[in-house]
């Protein structure tokens, strides 16, 4: 049964993946209460008649959104645009929240407009909820926004080099491979088994929306922005159901080698909880795999400088509805809270 902690917490939108995988992990939280679950969809329902690997885990029902009690914390894994139409009903219902959404990642109106058709954003009062990019901003912050399954991934796997100063020199390619259940709970063409087992479908060769949140995060860590052409981002959905790997193709300056490398990296990403090098000489996983981290908040990074030009191959994997959604927003939660930040995400990944 659940775990009964000191804070309580409200999860809205709880019927989806993102949501399902919430409450997941709140309910073994050491310090979290969850006391709703809010869907309009499923109220009444019980939350395990939704998500059946929590059955024998809570009786928790899904509650009306009407029905909205004060909370100590509260996550908003609603679709985009739901969270912003809902806000006065929200006010004092929580003293900080989360918003998984993409409504409040994009600071950068021209970057909106061009990648979301929406000339107007209120991001005012958000922090960009990636730890590892502004852990003290989280800690002291009342709102967070969720970061992009594979902006998370790119941002994690170049950040090394954006510090560096080694991003800039040519445009940086990246191909995004994600499986179904980053298109959400509701059923479509592109997610009906026969039209999706066996592909490997090319959706976003261009103009994918998590574009937006790469250039302006990775450009806010150089001396001076990245344009949108300097990230050429396609996505491609593979027959996975979890899981993230971006490769990235970045061009380096004629004096950097291997050791450089892994200098950067590992200064990036000393003591980081939720980081993984992952570099082998031999083995099936010498580099990122994203079956390895099924269930957990671990984000894998590796990269491979190619011999016969001068590039860096950069891979960076994840499971796309924890680290790249709901256990980021735990991680973000933990700092907000004044908590320990790995707190009720100790998850070990499975093998085979």
């Amino acid at each position: 049964m659940p775990r009964s902690g000191r804070f309580s917490v409200s999860v809205l939108g709880g019927s989806g993946y993102v949501g399902g995988e919430l409450i997941r992990l709140l309910l073994k939280h050491p310090d979290l209460t969850v006391t709703q679950v809010i869907s309009r969809s499923q109220r009444g329902r019980y939350v395990s008649g939704v998500h059946p690997n929590l059955r024998g885990h809570t009786t928790l029902r899904f509650v009306d959104l009407d029905d909205l009690s004060p909370a100590d914390f509260m996550f908003s894994a609603l679709p985009h645009g739901a969270f912003a139409s809902h806000r006065d009903l929200l006010k004092g219902m929580a003293d900080r929240w989360v918003d998984l959404s993409a409504d409040h990642r994009i600071s950068d109106p021209t970057l909106r407009a061009m990648f979301y058709g929406e000339k107007d954003g209120d991001s005012a009062g958000y922090v960009y909820g990636l730890p590892e990019l502004n852990r003290e901003r989280i800690r002291e912050a009342t709102r967070v926004s969720g970061a992009g399954c594979l902006a998370t991934a790119a941002i994690l796997g170049l950040l090394p080099l954006a510090k560096a100063g080694w991003l800039g020199a040519g445009p940086i390619v990246m191909e995004a491979k994600v499986g179904s259940s980053a298109a959400g709970v509701r059923p479509k063409a592109s997610t009906h088994h026969p039209e999706r087992q066996g592909v490997l479908r090319s959706f976003a060769p261009t103009g994918h929306r998590h574009t937006a949140e790469i250039v302006e995060q990775l450009g806010q860590i150089r001396d001076e922005p990245l344009r949108v052409s300097d990230v050429l981002l396609s996505a491609t959905a593979v027959e996975l159901v979890r899981g993230v790997l971006v490769t990235a193709h970045c061009p380096l300056p004629e004096t950097v080698g291997d050791r450089d490398l892994w200098a950067i990296f590992r200064s990036a990403y000393d003591g980081e909880p939720f980081v993984r090098i992952v570099k082998e000489r031999r083995g099936l996983y010498r580099y990122p795999e994203p079956k390895l981290l099924s269930g957990t908040n671990v984000c894998e990074v590796g990269f491979e400088i190619d011999p016969h030009a001068r590039r860096v191959v950069v891979m960076s994997a994840l499971d796309n509805l924890v680290k790249g959604a709901a256990g980021n927003g735990v991680q973000a939660m933990n700092l907000m809270l004044g908590l320990e930040e790995d707190a009720g995400l100790d998850w070990i990944g499975l093998h085979p």
